[in-house]
């Protein structure tokens, strides 16, 4: 009907113009009228683009917020990182410095080793995650916990991390058995068995004793390490390791008298910043000079005891520090335990997207600074 209208309606326009002008008009064709169905394809089509349009906004915010959580500084930027003098470096070349947070015992708040709540870590700033295994302590790895269930435990949370593109660490948490070699062969076995499997996993760091304490000296953890380090290595050829220090972690001093003779090596500081203050940074301080790779695995803004007052200049202190040295730092603690250093109140039975009301103190402070570019 369209087409035979359009042609009567050119055809008057002609004779019109035939009258009104005598020059020879060039000849006009019928504009070309795709039929119904075509045109109703394109009205589809139209459709389609503005339902689109309408619904841009959800679908934006929706993306964004998973480009949130994959964006960063991640295993795709950096590869597989190595340490070149102190500074730990990615495929480049270049600094790298890993930022995140610990878990508690794994066995102890289990809900908290998930795929979404090291997501929302991630969605903060961080790019590595902890998993602490305790050793000794209640229902420890060898104090009568159940073996099969951490180390699933540890797997699940290591492929997380890996699909999240984040690094992590797994830590040989010794604590109550101060001196390492107390289980060195329990910690070869384990290390041997971790790195035989995930020696292909270029985000995996090990952490050979947590903290060493009750009088346990550098050469104590030196022999340890000398022994634990190898069984790594027959697996996991250039992976970073992570050696505790005296003194929880703190006497980091002590190793550039007899320093491990290994490629990859960092060496652990641990801090909470009401009881750590100056003084600590000056061992720390003491030990870059000496040309001595660190870490800080473990650090929270409260007192030694993990429960105690937060002290936020002390805090701000050691991020200034922390940041102007580029050392990586891991946050303790990924948990809702009542105590001053979890980052979830007690309350909170989320496991997962976490509101800053779900948030303590500690946690709202370590999301900021995360937060911060």
């Amino acid at each position: 009907m369209k087409k035979r209208w359009m042609g009567v309606l050119l055809a008057g326009m002609l004779l019109l113009s035939g009258c009104m002008n005598t020059k020879k008009q060039p000849e006009i064709k019928e504009p070309v009228i795709k039929e119904t169905e075509d045109m109703q394809k394109v009205s589809d089509t139209e459709a389609v683009k503005e339902t689109e349009a309408d619904t841009s906004e959800e679908s934006k915010g929706e993306v964004d917020a998973m480009d949130k959580t994959m964006a960063g500084d991640g295993v795709a930027a950096h590869g597989a990182l190595r340490v070149e003098g102190t500074q730990l470096v990615d495929r480049d070349g270049n600094a790298v410095q890993l930022k995140g947070v610990s878990t508690l015992g794994i066995v102890w708040f289990p809900q908290f080793v998930n795929k979404d709540a090291f997501a929302d870590i991630k969605s903060w700033g961080g790019n590595t995650i902890r998993l602490a295994m305790y050793t000794e302590e209640y229902e420890g790895y060898l104090s009568g916990g159940n073996k099969e269930e951490q180390l699933n435990r540890l797997d699940e949370g290591i492929k997380a991390a890996t699909e999240l593109d984040m690094y992590v660490i797994v830590d040989w948490h010794i604590l109550s058995d101060g001196n390492p070699n107390q289980h060195k062969e329990e910690a070869k076995t384990f290390f041997a068995d971790m790195s035989a499997k995930y020696k292909d996993y270029d985000n995996v760091i090990y952490e050979i004793c947590n903290e060493p304490n009750g009088g346990t000296t550098w050469e104590d953890i030196r022999s340890y390490a000398e022994e634990v380090i190898p069984v790594i290595r027959n697996n996991a050829k250039t992976a970073v390791i992570i050696v505790g220090t005296p003194t929880w972690s703190q006497d980091v001093d002590a190793v550039a008298a007899h320093p491990l003779e290994e490629a990859n090596v960092m060496y652990a500081c641990h801090y909470y910043a009401a009881t750590h203050k100056q003084e600590l940074r000056d061992k720390v301080k003491k030990a870059l000079d000496a040309g001595t790779p660190v870490f800080i695995s473990e650090y929270s803004i409260c007192d030694a005891s993990g429960n105690g007052g937060i002290d936020y200049d002390e805090a701000e202190k050691w991020a200034e520090f922390t940041d102007a040295n580029q050392l990586s730092y891991i946050q303790w603690n990924l948990a809702n335990k009542e105590e001053t250093s979890s980052l979830i109140k007690s309350g909170c039975d989320k496991t997962s997207g976490w509101t800053d009301e779900d948030l303590t103190k500690t946690g709202l402070w370590l999301k900021q600074r995360l937060s911060k570019k």
